[in-house]
C-alpha cells in the first residue's frame, strides 16, 4: 500500500511509522487518520511485529490537528472531526492492545493531537529540543487521541488540568520531571537511541510485554481483587508461551535467554 502522509515499514520484527507531512507540521488530517488506522490494523494482525517505533519527519513531531483543513470543511467540519477522531482512536486502541511495545521518538515540538498521540506510547524518548503543549483550548477545542485517558495517569490530575486549561508549554526536561516522557537525549542522538530501544524490545519476550501492557491498563480502574485475579491469570497463562519456560530455564542455568516472541 502507498501512503500519502506516513512512511511505514516492517523489518526484523520492528515496525516503523513516520508521520510524513513536514511542510504542514505533520498535522493530523483525514488522510493521515485513515492511514494510521490502516497501519494499526496491519500491526494488529502481523505476529512478526515485536516492537513499534513512531516518530515524525522534519523539525516537528506533530503540531496537532490540521486547523486549516477543519476551517475549509465548512458545514462538514463536525462530520470530518468525528471521522478523524474515530479513526485515530481505533488506531490508538489497537496499538495499546498489541503485545509489541510502542516506542515514540519525539523529534521536535508536539502539540494538540501530536501531544495526545505520543502519550499512547509505551516508552517515550524525547529530543532535548522537543517541546510539549496540549494546545486544544487555545483554539476552543477539547482533547482527543487518548489525552484524557493517559495524561492524568502520567502527571497527576491537577497537572493534567493545568496543561489542558492553560496550555502551558513544557520543555523536554520539564516533561521528564513531570513524568510525561521516559527519557531525554541529545537531539543528534535521538534516532540512534530510539533504534537501540526498539531493537531491545524486539529481542525481548513479546507476550510478556503484552501482558504487562494489558495489566497496567486497568491499574487505576479495577479493584485490588480484580487486578490480582488478572495478575494470577496472566502469570499462569504466560506458561503456555515458549519464552516463559525458556526464560526460567535460562535464569536457572545462568544463561542469557534468546526470546523468540512466541
Amino acid at each position: 500500500m502507498t501512503y500519502e502522509t506516513l512512511e511505514f515499514s516492517v523489518a526484523d520484527g520492528i515496525a516503523r511509522i513516520v508521520l510524513n507531512r513536514p511542510d504542514q507540521a505533520n498535522a493530523l488530517n483525514v488522510t493521515l487518520a485513515r492511514e494510521m488506522f490502516a497501519v494499526s490494523m496491519l500491526l494488529a494482525t502481523d505476529p512478526s511485529v515485536r516492537a513499534v517505533l513512531l516518530t515524525g519527519r522534519g523539525k516537528l513531531f506533530c503540531g496537532g490537528g490540521d486547523l486549516a483543513a477543519m476551517a475549509s470543511a465548512g458545514a462538514g467540519r463536525e462530520a470530518m472531526l468525528l471521522e478523524m477522531a474515530t479513526l485515530m482512536h481505533q488506531a490508538v486502541t489497537r496499538l495499546a492492545a498489541m503485545d509489541a511495545p510502542v516506542v515514540v521518538a519525539v523529534n521536535g515540538a508536539a502539540g494538540g493531537g501530536g501531544f495526545s498521540l505520543l502519550l499512547a506510547g509505551d516508552y517515550i524518548i524525547a529530543s532535548d529540543k522537543a517541546k510539549f503543549v496540549s494546545g486544544y483550548t487555545a483554539s476552543g477545542l477539547t482533547p482527543d487521541c487518548s489525552a484524557t485517558h493517559y495524561l492524568a495517569k502520567h502527571v497527576g490530575l491537577l497537572r493534567a488540568k493545568e496543561l489542558m486549561l492553560t496550555n502551558r508549554t513544557l520543555s523536554a526536561n520539564e516533561a521528564l520531571d513531570w513524568g510525561l516522557v521516559s527519557r531525554v537525549v541529545a537531539h543528534d542522538a535521538l534516532e540512534a537511541e530510539a533504534e537501540a530501544m526498539v531493537s531491545q524490545f524486539a529481542a525481548g519476550p513479546t507476550k510478556a510485554y503484552g501482558g504487562v501492557k494489558r495489566l497496567l491498563q486497568t491499574a487505576y480502574s479495577d479493584t485490588i481483587e480484580a487486578q490480582l485475579e488478572k495478575e494470577a491469570l496472566s502469570i499462569s497463562g504466560i506458561m503456555r508461551t515458549a519464552d516463559a519456560p525458556h526464560g526460567i530455564e535460562s535464569f536457572l542455568n545462568k544463561k542469557r535467554p534468546t526470546f523468540t516472541g512466541a
